[in-house]
């Protein structure tokens, strides 16, 4: 292994002799990744499926995919596999297509199981939509979900796009005390019942929400100690102390607070791993209501927006009515895919108990196999 004080860790601690990476890579990763492949298929063999892909750029700028897969079991949490991990060209409706088939492939050599394919879920990216619609005239039984906490957080996106110096107050309150211990000492010492200030990333959901209501809480006493650090320290010192005392600034955290606070905890809910169908409805249901509880022109477009963002999953609205058959609200199929059996329908609502997305990549392609099964 090229790195050597891994290499003496591991061989003091598992009393082994720890083999080169080029002879890992030459003598095992084939025979391992192999024998998971035929692990893989054992424990699909003869199953309803669901798949799910996700998309994200590496540290190289490359578009890499990860194609998970799952059993659906009629009384149990079925298992969840990483099939395939793939480096694509572009990141369009065609690769991901492409990608699909391929992994179907992958899973069954003899031949494509179309029919055993129930469920595709994704985020709601323009070309992941297309995708799942071109992908639905070949698997006739499939339901294409598209997440519904990447569409809640959609919505928290549109409330920071229209609250901008908000938005700032906050990059700039990160930015003081951000690796800055002199101010985080003063924070300290200025404000010592508070929590330091949070530290909001766009790409994590709910994160500037929790981040404004923050704000909001503990308004005064930020004040305070923004405008006890000297405003020639930094730049961001400055802007900040001045947002803080715009005569708006403490009016809009309010109302951010008090309408929509409530949005990172419903993000959270439907993020958990086994969640019930009828919780995850009823978090969705809960989270429309009280949107539409909101007052004001924000408030108005913001409840419109989620309403947008709901119908445009087609996939919610064919699970919403299996729901309703299931619990006997509905009788009829109307709007479901046309070869869906009864037997499809129970399969599709056991597993959807994690259905909002909340599968966790188990690794790469061949390392996390390795990690699990070499042995040394």
């Amino acid at each position: 292994m090229p790195y050597k004080g891994l290499k003496s860790f591991l061989e003091k601690y598992t009393s082994r002799e720890i083999p080169s990476d080029s002879t890992l890579r030459k003598t095992y990763v084939d025979d391992i990744y192999e024998e998971t492949i035929k692990n893989i298929r054992e424990q699909i063999k003869g199953n309803k499926i669901w798949v799910s892909i996700d998309e994200t750029t590496d540290s190289e700028g490359r578009y890499v995919a990860n194609v998970i897969i799952g059993t659906l079991n009629t009384d149990v949490p079925g298992k969840t596999y990483l099939l395939t991990t793939e480096v694509l060209e572009k990141a369009n409706n065609s690769t991901i297509v492409k990608l699909f088939d391929h992994s179907m492939f992958v899973l069954w050599p003899n031949g494509i199981r179309h029919d055993n394919v129930l469920l595709f879920v994704t985020d709601a990216t323009p070309y992941m939509v297309k995708a799942g619609r071109i992908l639905q005239s070949l698997y006739f039984k499939m339901i294409h979900l598209t997440c519904l906490a990447h569409g809640i957080h959609r919505v928290a996106e549109s409330i920071r796009e229209k609250f901008k110096k908000v938005d700032k107050l906050i990059s700039r309150v990160k930015q003081v005390f951000l690796k800055a211990p002199s101010r985080v000492l003063v924070f300290k010492s200025e404000a010592p019942a508070i929590p330091l200030p949070p530290e909001p990333i766009l790409t994590r959901w709910g994160t500037w929400i929790m981040a404004a209501s923050y704000c909001c809480k503990y308004y005064k006493d930020i004040r305070r100690v923004l405008l006890s650090i000297n405003s020639e320290d930094a730049i961001s010192v400055k802007e900040a102390q001045q947002l803080i005392q715009d005569p708006n600034m403490e009016a809009n955290l309010v109302y951010i607070h008090s309408n929509f606070g409530f949005i990172p905890e419903y993000i959270t809910k439907l993020e958990t791993q086994y969640i019930s169908l009828s919780e995850a409805l009823s978090a969705v249901k809960y989270v429309q209501n009280k949107l539409n509880d909101c007052e004001g022109e924000i408030g108005v477009a913001v409840f419109q927006k989620f309403n947008n963002i709901l119908e445009k999953n087609c996939g919610f609205k064919t699970i919403l009515n299996i729901s309703k058959i299931l619990s006997g609200q509905e009788s009829s199929k109307e709007g479901l895919p046309d070869d869906l059996t009864g037997d499809d329908i129970t399969s599709n609502m056991r597993r959807l108990r994690q259905l909002m997305l909340n599968v966790v990549f188990q690794g790469t392609k061949l390392c996390s196999w390795i990690i699990g099964d070499l042995s040394i």
